[in-house]
């Protein structure tokens, strides 16, 4: 019998469950203030569901062996999407739904071959609105979050904006191969290959000049407009920046814009976001989103309701990032109540529901203990516990 979990599998300890619990209510608590309802997407989905019409990678997603092409979600975007164009389509729009649980990935292995990471997630998405309304909505939300979550400024949270407008821009001037070839080398921050395209030395520079156009908005696209003249885009990210910016200043955001940055499921067709923050040995994506209209209708939503929008949070990496989720109530350990062989279970009982009624946890000794000093050891065994000691 194999005593260890399947590779990219996790074993949580109470706590790390119990923080999973209360940073998803927290954010469930804000979704609702928002108007968002809670919808349960399935964890295993058809294959052309999961892919999103070519958008995510079939070696993305864990298959399943059925007599239907199943797989284990690696995100919740499609499923919601699928169920906001069909069963709920009758709905009145905007439709705001929000959802959190598992989702599935392969990656390589370290010693080679294939295995399934398995994450927890909790994220909202807005169906049918088609200006940039929803995102003002869905970042001013984010920010919301990140504010219930308690980040801290030491962490450098920031919010990294690219929108595929801008990377057309970019691609503008090339076609076929050459123009895919040149995106992955942007995106991948790739100088090498984009010095060893076969190109006139004006459009090398330009490229080049284009992996540091990174940087406070107002910044980028002024360069941006030196490069490609002022493009109603532009006037959109300003409005959406402007938007934003007391909201993140209050949490500590920083808004940062990057043309040639793209996500890397290919779900999106507008605005994309990632927020991160420093980790303890590297950066954490601890959210991510953007502007999926194409996959709505993909889905099969008529063109006056083809829009959509989210984002998702990850649950794991931002619970190791929060040591301490809530510092009032660690610095309250929970009880040990235990008895005297002098006392009874009855009278110990009694004391632990008095600790229940102020909203304590506090657990039994069910047999009586000769000493509190015994008392004591048991309870430094099981956690470093608070005693109440019942000796009569």
């Amino acid at each position: 019998m194999a005593l260890q979990p399947a590779a990219g599998a996790k074993d949580l300890n109470p706590r790390q469950v119990e923080t999973n619990r209360q940073l998803t209510e927290r954010l469930a608590s804000v979704y609702r203030l928002w108007g968002y309802d809670e919808v349960s997407p399935p964890r295993v989905e058809r294959l052309a569901t999961l892919m999103a019409g070519g958008a995510i990678d079939s070696s993305d997603i864990v298959r399943l062996v059925a007599d239907d092409p199943l797989g284990l979600r690696p995100e919740m975007t499609a499923s919601i999407a699928r169920a906001a164009c069909t069963r709920f389509a009758d709905r009145q729009r905007p439709l705001r739904l929000w959802a959190s649980g598992t989702v599935f990935r392969t990656r390589s292995a370290d010693e080679g071959g294939q295995c399934i990471e398995e994450n927890l997630q909790s994220g909202v998405e807005l169906f049918g609105v088609s200006g940039s309304e929803a995102e003002m909505e869905l970042l001013s939300l984010l920010m919301a979050s990140v504010q219930t979550l308690g980040l801290q400024a030491s962490q450098k949270p920031r919010l990294l904006l690219g929108h595929t407008a801008l990377m057309d821009l970019v691609l503008r001037p090339f076609s076929g191969a050459l123009r895919d070839q040149i995106r992955t080398a942007l995106i991948d921050f790739d100088r090498l290959a984009i010095e060893g395209f076969d190109l006139a030395d004006a459009e090398k520079t330009r490229l080049l000049s284009l992996l540091d156009c990174r940087g406070t908005p107002d910044q980028v696209l002024t360069q941006l407009g030196s490069l490609c003249g002022e493009q109603p885009v532009f006037d959109e990210l300003r409005r959406l920046c402007a938007h934003l910016a007391s909201a993140a200043q209050a949490q500590a955001v920083t808004i940062q814009l990057d043309p040639t940055f793209q996500p890397h499921f290919e779900l999106y067709t507008g605005l994309v976001f990632q927020l991160v923050c420093d980790g303890r040995s590297s950066p954490v994506v601890i959210a991510r989103g953007g502007r999926y209209d194409d996959l709505v209708r993909r889905c099969g939503a008529t063109d006056a309701q083809a829009f959509g929008a989210g984002f998702s949070l990850a649950i794991d990496p931002i619970r190791e990032l929060i040591s301490d989720l809530d510092a009032a109530e660690q610095e309250q350990s929970d009880v040990l109540v235990a008895f005297s062989t002098a006392s009874n279970l009855e009278s110990a009982m009694e004391r632990q529901r008095g600790w229940h009624e102020q909203g304590r946890t506090a657990v039994m000794a069910l047999e009586p203990l000769t000493s509190k000093q015994e008392a004591e050891q048991q309870a430094k065994a099981q956690g470093g516990l608070q005693l109440d000691w019942v000796d009569p």
